[in-house]
């Protein structure tokens, strides 16, 4: 299970509008005839320091999700850049579990505004997903970000159903402040442990569909580098290190024969944690979500800080280690979301220290799904779309993991493996399964959008259109 004594910790998801230029604010556009009256106006970012002119309205602050406990998520929701009425509405979801949504895939990722490497202003993201799609990024479970609990006990809850759930109720609380949007074509999108959470998620809604007032219009998901089938993820990340010369041949020998990923006792073995814990050491010399890029250099006590690997004989969880263009990244985000000025124009609830990700959630986490494989087949069978993407750089999540997982699932090969491309260049290679698209990205780490933001962009594009990847040079 890969809640035993080695996971790795992810620190690793309207209306017609006349083109309006808004200079650092949004406001402008609420006094448009065909905005919003839904209670969502009330959460229109107006003020947001060193936002780019935009014509599109975004908004951002808590839902309500237990009256009760107090307990409540925050989000970030921008609409689509061109004809949002026409648009689908796509939930974002980043994993951990404990990490941001808001921090990494909102203004890391695919959101349209992007953070200076200073940490004190945005730029405009050209490859942004708002300009397919109505974008909605979500903080959960409660202690990732903004999103809160006022009871302490429900810190001591947390896990998978808790998170499907909690991400549930959401969204229909959501659809009371922006009910535009309670009928629209609705899809999930999410990397690294939200590959448990997003399948999960989708279930929940297929199940709870069966009554009609609870209906959302469910479309389908994708999945980028993600957590699925906790042996079948730990051999690739095995088999991954070695072949991409971070272990010795001794120690993959030593793995492959000592190692029953499958068994409950493996981490009982002495000589396969042993092994395994050679494994994490060279990964702790370099960023095991990016293997080719540099790691984030400050002063020696914050260096050792960033890199070191955290685990002991109960948990096999590590901390993110930094990845990214940019391996500095998410201090910059961090010094942006820690300021009073920008967490007073989000309708932040209080004034807090924001962390890209809440380490402290791991030690209270519950349960975590071994496989998520059964929910694939069952959503496959409630006729959803589901694509599933690797980055080839990733050593966390890598592309061999996300093979030997579906390899597992044993669907007809439909389509045969193949070169896609983008721009005349090969954006990577593709196989479609019956019910499902696989796709790699050449030369991309664990956030895919981050390493390739014009190729993930046309990607996204072709899975809300339903259209295979382009399989020539043209």
């Amino acid at each position: 299970m890969m809640f035993s004594q080695y996971s790795l910790l992810l620190i690793i998801s309207l209306f017609i509008l006349e083109p309006l230029e808004v200079v650092g604010r949004s406001h402008q556009l609420s006094n448009n005839k065909k905005s919003d009256s839904s209670l969502g106006s009330q959460d229109l970012v107006t003020d947001l320091p060193g936002q780019p002119s935009v014509n599109f309205r975004h908004y951002a602050g808590h839902v309500t999700v237990n009256e009760n406990n107090g307990r409540a998520l925050f989000y970030w929701f921008y609409e689509c850049s061109v004809s949002p009425e026409d648009k689908p509405l796509v939930l974002w979801l980043n994993g951990g579990p404990g990490c941001s949504s808001v921090g990494y895939g909102a203004t890391q990722e695919i959101g349209p505004f992007l953070v200076d490497s200073d940490g004190f202003g945005l730029t405009l993201n050209p490859y942004s997903w708002n300009k397919e799609a109505n974008l909605l990024f979500l903080e959960s479970p409660i202690g990732v970000g903004f999103s809160y609990s006022n009871t302490s006990g429900d810190y001591h809850n947390l896990g998978d159903d808790f998170t499907a759930n909690d991400t549930y109720t959401f969204l229909h609380n959501w659809f009371l402040k922006f009910p535009s949007y309670r009928k629209r074509a609705f899809y999930i999108a999410g990397e690294s442990y939200a590959g448990k959470y997003v399948p999960e998620l989708a279930e929940v809604i297929v199940d709870k569909n069966k009554d009609s007032s609870l209906f959302i219009d469910l479309r389908g998901i994708l999945l980028g580098n993600p957590e699925t089938c906790d042996a079948e993820d730990w051999k690739g990340l095995v088999d991954y290190a070695w072949s991409h010369a971070v272990i010795s041949d001794e120690t993959h020998k030593i793995i492959s024969d000592s190692c029953d990923f499958n068994s409950d006792d493996t981490w009982s073995n002495q000589t396969c944690s042993q092994a395994v814990d050679e494994v994490l050491k060279q990964y702790k010399e370099i960023d095991i979500y990016s293997l080719y890029t540099s790691v984030c250099i400050r002063d020696t006590a914050s260096s050792q800080q960033q890199t070191q690997v955290l685990f002991d004989s109960k948990s096999k969880m590590m901390p993110r280690i930094m990845g990214g263009y940019d391996p500095c990244l998410d201090d910059y985000t961090a010094s942006f979301y820690n300021r009073p000025d920008v967490q007073k124009a989000l309708h932040v609830h209080h004034l807090k220290n924001w962390s890209i990700c809440n380490m402290s959630i791991f030690g209270n986490w519950s349960d975590s799904k071994e496989s998520v494989l059964p929910i694939y087949h069952k959503l496959i069978d409630a006729g959803l779309k589901i694509w599933v993407y690797s980055g080839d750089t990733d050593g966390r999540v890598p592309v061999l993991s996300t093979r030997y997982s579906l390899s597992a699932l044993g669907l007809p090969i439909t389509r045969k493996w193949r070169p896609w491309y983008h721009q005349k260049q090969v954006g990577g290679w593709v196989q479609e399964y019956k019910g499902l698209t696989f796709a790699t990205f050449r030369g991309a780490g664990h956030a895919v959008p981050t390493f390739k933001p014009s190729e993930s962009l046309a990607f996204f594009t072709s899975f809300l259109n339903g259209q295979s990847l382009p399989f020539q040079r043209i």
